[in-house]
């Protein structure tokens, strides 16, 4: 989503400085100019844009890293409880 949004700014950009709107490179800058335009647009756009998405991953990699570390804190308890019943005996 975030190359869409990158990918519409840049023709949004290279549209307007073919129409003089926005100033072009110098000399042969112009496709830097452009690209570099198109950057520093799309980066807040796709900030905001992308928030809910942002918010959803942030979310399901809390709940696996939260169930991996369930895992290691169970297994552990195994491991303990397997090498106290061996001391023991």
């Amino acid at each position: 989503m975030r190359l869409a949004i990158f990918v519409g700014c840049f023709f949004a950009v290279w549209g307007l400085v073919r129409l003089g709107v926005v100033p072009a490179g110098l000399g042969d800058s112009n496709l830097m100019w452009v690209l570099l335009l198109s950057l520093v647009v799309s980066a807040p756009l796709s900030f905001v844009l992308l928030r809910k998405q942002r918010d959803a991953m942030s979310e399901q990699i809390v709940d696996r890293v939260g169930s991996v570390k369930a895992k290691l804190n169970d297994n552990r308890s195994q491991e303990d409880s397997a090498d106290d019943a061996a001391r023991t005996a």
